[in-house]
């Protein structure tokens, strides 16, 4: 009797884990409307469940629905406030919001999107992502409300210590943005050096084709990555 009795005590919390695990299959699938429901159904007993949460932060993101990813990635670098990546989805998920309101109200989410970043780093040293991230911000933002070059060149010179790809690649971005483009040029081709990857010889040829207008020079870094791949 007390075994049956254990049995039906236990039985719901089995099938709350094979809802879980069967979500989660979905999920690394990449079926996210089906996985969604699931996992939803799953929090409502769980709402501390840290993977949950940022599954179903990752499938708001995926499907643009901001300010509910900014709501799951907010639990979570509350329940653990120890894990960069909570903090770098988060400030991802603001900024993503941010570009899609008015200039005003963005202006007003800035200062929590470069703290979100700069925190990632902060639990996370060697974090590459936060770092693009900055750059991009500082890039973008107007120097009144904090945008700044040397900031930005901070950062890329960081990630050369970090990813010396990542580092000139950032670097050629930076130029590029300025319409250094010769600067840009040297930039792209030491990343092609060192990483010879399809993402170093694009930006280069893409740097020729729409900025330079240089379509042969273009090409030919085409013709370049088909041989040595």
């Amino acid at each position: 009797m007390k075994l049956l009795l254990g049995f039906f005590l236990l039985f719901p919390l089995l099938l709350l884990s094979q809802s879980f695990e069967k979500g989660e299959k979905l999920f690394v699938e990449g079926k996210y409307n089906q996985a969604q429901p699931i996992l939803e159904n799953y929090l409502k007993n769980n709402p501390s469940n840290l993977k949950t949460l940022e599954y179903l932060g990752d499938i708001a993101s995926y499907n643009k629905v901001w300010d509910k990813a900014i709501m799951y990635y907010k639990k979570l670098k509350i329940l653990k406030p120890t894990e960069a990546n909570y903090f770098y989805k988060y400030g991802g998920a603001l900024a993503m919001k941010a570009s899609e309101i008015s200039k005003i109200k963005a202006l007003g989410m800035v200062g929590e999107v470069r703290s979100s970043f700069e925190k990632t780093i902060t639990l996370n040293p060697k974090h590459i992502e936060a770092r693009w991230a900055l750059i991009e911000l500082n890039l973008e933002l107007p120097g009144i409300v904090g945008g700044s070059e040397s900031k930005a060149i901070k950062y890329s010179s960081e990630l050369r210590e970090l990813s010396p790809v990542d580092g000139y690649l950032s670097r050629g971005h930076i130029e590029e943005y300025f319409k250094r483009y010769t600067n840009a040029e040297e930039q792209y081709k030491r990343a092609i050096l060192i990483g010879k990857s399809k993402v170093c010889y694009q930006k280069l040829a893409d740097l020729y084709k729409n900025k330079m207008k240089q379509p042969d020079k273009a090409n030919k870094v085409w013709e370049e990555f088909k041989i040595k791949k």
